[in-house]
Protein backbone atom coordinates (compact mmCIF):
# COMPACT_ATOMS: atom_id res chain seq x y z
CA UNK A 1 0.00 0.00 0.00
CA UNK A 2 1.32 3.52 -0.88
CA UNK A 3 2.29 5.19 2.52
CA UNK A 4 3.28 8.72 3.21
CA UNK A 5 6.66 8.76 1.13
CA UNK A 6 5.39 7.02 -1.53
CA UNK A 7 2.24 9.59 -1.52
CA UNK A 8 4.63 12.72 -1.14
CA UNK A 9 6.78 11.47 -3.99
CA UNK A 10 3.51 11.24 -6.25
CA UNK A 11 2.31 14.76 -5.06
CA UNK A 12 5.39 16.59 -5.81
CA UNK A 13 5.55 14.37 -9.68
CA UNK A 14 2.63 15.87 -10.40
CA UNK A 15 2.21 19.16 -9.00
CA UNK A 16 4.47 21.04 -11.60
CA UNK A 17 2.12 19.24 -14.34
CA UNK A 18 -1.23 20.50 -12.63
CA UNK A 19 -1.18 23.95 -10.93
CA UNK A 20 -2.43 26.74 -13.12
CA UNK A 21 -3.81 24.13 -15.68
CA UNK A 22 -7.67 24.27 -16.65
CA UNK A 23 -9.76 21.50 -16.26
CA UNK A 24 -11.18 20.93 -19.48
CA UNK A 25 -12.57 17.34 -19.45
CA UNK A 26 -13.34 14.36 -17.34
CA UNK A 27 -13.87 10.91 -17.94
CA UNK A 28 -14.19 8.13 -15.88
CA UNK A 29 -14.65 4.35 -16.90
CA UNK A 30 -15.11 2.89 -13.86
CA UNK A 31 -16.57 4.41 -11.03
CA UNK A 32 -16.76 1.39 -8.53
CA UNK A 33 -13.39 2.20 -7.12
CA UNK A 34 -13.83 2.37 -3.16
CA UNK A 35 -16.54 4.96 -2.44
CA UNK A 36 -18.63 5.15 -5.86
CA UNK A 37 -17.10 7.69 -7.90
CA UNK A 38 -20.38 11.14 -8.46
CA UNK A 39 -21.21 10.65 -12.48
CA UNK A 40 -22.25 14.63 -11.98
CA UNK A 41 -17.82 15.07 -11.08
CA UNK A 42 -17.45 16.18 -14.59
CA UNK A 43 -20.02 18.69 -14.34
CA UNK A 44 -18.85 19.86 -11.04
CA UNK A 45 -14.77 19.95 -12.02
CA UNK A 46 -14.69 21.50 -15.82
CA UNK A 47 -13.82 24.44 -16.27
CA UNK A 48 -12.00 24.96 -12.72
CA UNK A 49 -8.09 25.79 -12.67
CA UNK A 50 -6.11 23.76 -10.35
CA UNK A 51 -3.80 25.90 -7.91
CA UNK A 52 -2.47 23.70 -5.28
CA UNK A 53 -1.74 20.14 -5.14
CA UNK A 54 -1.44 19.28 -1.48
CA UNK A 55 -1.23 16.20 0.93
CA UNK A 56 -2.71 15.83 3.67
CA UNK A 57 -1.71 12.23 5.58
CA UNK A 58 -2.23 9.65 2.56
CA UNK A 59 -4.47 11.82 0.37
CA UNK A 60 -3.85 14.24 -1.69
CA UNK A 61 -5.94 17.16 -2.20
CA UNK A 62 -5.61 18.95 -5.96
CA UNK A 63 -7.80 22.82 -4.79
CA UNK A 64 -9.67 24.53 -7.30
CA UNK A 65 -11.57 27.79 -8.35
CA UNK A 66 -14.96 25.97 -6.67
CA UNK A 67 -13.77 23.17 -4.48
CA UNK A 68 -11.13 20.41 -3.98
CA UNK A 69 -11.01 16.62 -5.59
CA UNK A 70 -9.43 14.48 -2.36
CA UNK A 71 -7.86 11.54 -3.85
CA UNK A 72 -6.43 8.26 -1.95
CA UNK A 73 -4.53 5.76 -3.69
CA UNK A 74 -6.00 2.73 -1.95
CA UNK A 75 -3.35 -0.05 -1.78
CA UNK A 76 -2.55 0.07 -5.35
CA UNK A 77 -3.13 2.84 -7.06
CA UNK A 78 -1.18 5.05 -8.74
CA UNK A 79 -1.24 8.51 -10.58
CA UNK A 80 0.37 9.55 -13.86
CA UNK A 81 0.78 12.39 -16.20
CA UNK A 82 0.41 11.25 -19.94
CA UNK A 83 -0.59 12.50 -22.88
CA UNK A 84 -3.72 13.07 -23.74
CA UNK A 85 -4.98 10.57 -26.61
CA UNK A 86 -2.81 7.67 -24.86
CA UNK A 87 -4.69 4.83 -25.20
CA UNK A 88 -5.35 3.96 -21.33
CA UNK A 89 -4.15 0.48 -19.89
CA UNK A 90 -6.66 -2.31 -18.57
CA UNK A 91 -7.34 -1.07 -14.56
CA UNK A 92 -6.46 2.77 -15.90
CA UNK A 93 -10.15 3.99 -14.45
CA UNK A 94 -9.59 7.57 -14.20
CA UNK A 95 -8.37 10.45 -16.58
CA UNK A 96 -8.28 14.39 -15.93
CA UNK A 97 -7.76 16.27 -19.09
CA UNK A 98 -5.69 19.41 -18.91
CA UNK A 99 -5.86 22.83 -21.05
CA UNK A 100 -1.69 21.91 -21.63
CA UNK A 101 -2.84 18.48 -23.86
CA UNK A 102 -1.98 16.78 -20.55
CA UNK A 103 -3.54 13.90 -18.72
CA UNK A 104 -3.63 13.27 -14.99
CA UNK A 105 -4.26 9.13 -15.19
CA UNK A 106 -5.49 7.37 -12.14
CA UNK A 107 -4.80 3.27 -12.08
CA UNK A 108 -5.82 1.15 -9.66
CA UNK A 109 -6.01 -2.64 -10.50
CA UNK A 110 -7.95 -3.55 -6.66
CA UNK A 111 -9.99 -0.63 -6.62
CA UNK A 112 -9.53 0.19 -3.20
CA UNK A 113 -8.35 4.01 -4.24
CA UNK A 114 -11.19 7.05 -3.78
CA UNK A 115 -11.94 9.63 -5.78
CA UNK A 116 -13.66 12.56 -3.87
CA UNK A 117 -15.21 15.99 -4.48
CA UNK A 118 -15.87 18.79 -1.75
CA UNK A 119 -16.67 22.27 -1.82
CA UNK A 120 -16.60 22.49 1.74
CA UNK A 121 -13.06 23.27 3.95
CA UNK A 122 -11.31 19.53 2.47
CA UNK A 123 -9.70 19.27 6.56
CA UNK A 124 -13.50 18.99 7.83
CA UNK A 125 -14.02 16.09 5.00
CA UNK A 126 -15.14 13.01 6.82
CA UNK A 127 -11.89 11.14 5.67
CA UNK A 128 -9.32 14.18 7.36
CA UNK A 129 -11.18 15.78 10.42
CA UNK A 130 -9.84 13.00 12.77
CA UNK A 131 -6.60 12.33 11.83
CA UNK A 132 -3.52 13.04 13.96
CA UNK A 133 -0.65 15.23 13.48
CA UNK A 134 1.42 15.19 10.04
CA UNK A 135 4.83 13.27 11.19
CA UNK A 136 7.06 15.83 9.83
CA UNK A 137 5.30 18.80 11.06
CA UNK A 138 6.22 21.02 14.26
CA UNK A 139 3.50 19.88 15.95
CA UNK A 140 4.96 16.03 16.05
CA UNK A 141 7.31 16.03 18.98
CA UNK A 142 8.86 13.68 21.61
CA UNK A 143 6.43 15.60 24.27
CA UNK A 144 3.14 14.88 22.13
CA UNK A 145 4.18 11.22 21.63
CA UNK A 146 5.22 10.81 25.40
CA UNK A 147 1.92 12.76 26.78
CA UNK A 148 -0.13 10.27 24.26
CA UNK A 149 0.97 7.29 25.17
CA UNK A 150 0.40 7.38 29.00
CA UNK A 151 -1.53 4.86 30.53
CA UNK A 152 -1.70 3.14 27.15
CA UNK A 153 -1.04 -0.87 27.46
CA UNK A 154 -0.94 -1.07 23.49
CA UNK A 155 2.53 -1.99 21.51
CA UNK A 156 4.65 1.36 20.88
CA UNK A 157 4.62 -0.06 17.35
CA UNK A 158 0.67 0.01 16.95
CA UNK A 159 0.42 3.51 18.82
CA UNK A 160 2.70 5.19 16.04
CA UNK A 161 0.56 3.63 13.60
CA UNK A 162 -2.61 4.50 14.97
CA UNK A 163 -3.66 7.53 12.45
CA UNK A 164 -5.34 9.63 15.18
CA UNK A 165 -2.41 9.92 16.94
CA UNK A 166 -0.14 10.80 14.13
CA UNK A 167 -0.45 10.30 9.84
CA UNK A 168 1.42 8.48 7.56
CA UNK A 169 3.68 6.01 9.56
CA UNK A 170 2.33 2.59 7.65
CA UNK A 171 4.05 -0.72 8.63
CA UNK A 172 7.22 -0.41 6.63
CA UNK A 173 8.04 2.77 8.39
CA UNK A 174 7.05 2.03 11.55
CA UNK A 175 9.51 -1.08 11.75
CA UNK A 176 12.65 0.85 10.42
CA UNK A 177 12.03 3.61 12.81
CA UNK A 178 11.93 1.49 15.92
CA UNK A 179 14.87 0.01 14.87
CA UNK A 180 16.44 3.07 14.44
CA UNK A 181 15.19 3.85 17.53
CA UNK A 182 16.69 0.26 19.91
CA UNK A 183 12.87 0.24 20.84
CA UNK A 184 10.98 -3.25 20.47
CA UNK A 185 8.30 -2.96 18.59
CA UNK A 186 5.78 -5.04 20.99
CA UNK A 187 6.56 -2.98 24.34
CA UNK A 188 3.66 -1.16 25.90
CA UNK A 189 3.71 2.47 25.01
CA UNK A 190 3.18 3.79 28.26
CA UNK A 191 6.40 1.83 29.73
CA UNK A 192 8.38 4.02 27.25
CA UNK A 193 10.53 7.39 28.75
CA UNK A 194 10.28 10.50 27.43
CA UNK A 195 14.20 10.33 26.21
CA UNK A 196 13.27 7.41 24.56
CA UNK A 197 10.18 9.28 22.59
CA UNK A 198 12.17 11.90 21.92
CA UNK A 199 15.13 9.31 20.25
CA UNK A 200 11.46 8.13 18.21
CA UNK A 201 10.31 10.82 16.92
CA UNK A 202 13.24 11.95 15.40
CA UNK A 203 14.00 7.99 13.64
CA UNK A 204 10.64 8.77 12.33
CA UNK A 205 11.62 11.54 10.76
CA UNK A 206 14.57 10.59 9.50
CA UNK A 207 13.23 7.66 7.86
CA UNK A 208 10.68 9.02 6.21
CA UNK A 209 12.74 11.78 4.84
CA UNK A 210 15.18 9.76 3.45
CA UNK A 211 12.51 7.36 1.97
CA UNK A 212 10.91 10.73 -0.16
CA UNK A 213 14.46 11.48 -1.06
CA UNK A 214 14.39 8.02 -2.52
CA UNK A 215 11.31 8.05 -4.33
CA UNK A 216 9.40 5.61 -1.48
CA UNK A 217 9.07 2.01 -1.46
CA UNK A 218 8.72 -0.09 -3.96
CA UNK A 219 7.73 -3.62 -2.90
CA UNK A 220 4.53 -4.74 -5.17
CA UNK A 221 2.31 -2.47 -6.45
CA UNK A 222 4.22 1.17 -6.22
CA UNK A 223 5.96 3.50 -8.94
CA UNK A 224 6.44 7.02 -8.91
CA UNK A 225 4.47 9.34 -11.13
CA UNK A 226 7.09 8.33 -13.89
CA UNK A 227 6.78 5.38 -13.95
CA UNK A 228 9.79 4.61 -11.79
CA UNK A 229 10.14 2.44 -9.18
CA UNK A 230 10.92 3.76 -5.19
CA UNK A 231 14.67 2.77 -4.16
CA UNK A 232 14.14 2.72 -0.83
CA UNK A 233 13.77 -0.73 -0.41
CA UNK A 234 17.38 -1.09 -1.12
CA UNK A 235 18.03 1.16 2.33
CA UNK A 236 15.94 -1.17 4.41
CA UNK A 237 17.77 -2.51 7.82
CA UNK A 238 14.72 -4.93 8.99
CA UNK A 239 11.17 -4.76 7.28
CA UNK A 240 11.48 -8.41 5.04
CA UNK A 241 14.53 -9.69 6.30
CA UNK A 242 13.55 -12.05 8.69
CA UNK A 243 16.42 -14.56 8.80
CA UNK A 244 18.93 -12.14 7.48
CA UNK A 245 21.53 -10.73 9.63
CA UNK A 246 21.54 -7.50 11.46
CA UNK A 247 23.17 -4.60 9.92
CA UNK A 248 24.13 -3.60 13.12
CA UNK A 249 25.10 -6.40 15.17
CA UNK A 250 24.81 -9.51 12.73
CA UNK A 251 22.37 -11.46 14.39
CA UNK A 252 19.04 -13.02 12.36
CA UNK A 253 16.69 -10.34 12.03
CA UNK A 254 12.86 -11.85 13.52
CA UNK A 255 9.53 -11.56 12.77
CA UNK A 256 6.67 -11.59 14.88
CA UNK A 257 2.96 -9.99 14.43
CA UNK A 258 1.19 -7.44 15.97
CA UNK A 259 -1.57 -6.21 15.08
CA UNK A 260 -2.16 -8.82 12.49
CA UNK A 261 0.88 -7.34 10.70
CA UNK A 262 4.29 -8.68 10.16
CA UNK A 263 6.71 -6.78 12.36
CA UNK A 264 10.15 -7.14 12.15
CA UNK A 265 13.05 -6.23 14.41
CA UNK A 266 16.30 -7.39 15.93
CA UNK A 267 15.87 -9.28 19.69
CA UNK A 268 19.69 -7.76 20.14
CA UNK A 269 19.39 -4.06 19.48
CA UNK A 270 15.88 -3.47 20.26
CA UNK A 271 14.84 -3.91 24.02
Amino acid sequence: MPELPEVETTRRGIAPHLIGQQITGLTIRDHRLRWPVRRDLGREMRGNTIHAVDRRAKYLLLRMDNGTLILHLGMSGSLRIVPAGSAPRKHDHFDLTLANNQVLRFHDPRRFGAILWTRRDPYRHLCLADLGPEPLGPEFTGEYLYQRSRGRKQAIKSLIMDGRVVVGVGNIYACEALFKAGIHPRIAAGRISRSRYVRLVTAIQTVLQEAIQQGGTTLRDFTQSNGEPGYFALSLNVYGREGKPCPSCGRPIRQITIGQRSSFYCAHCQH
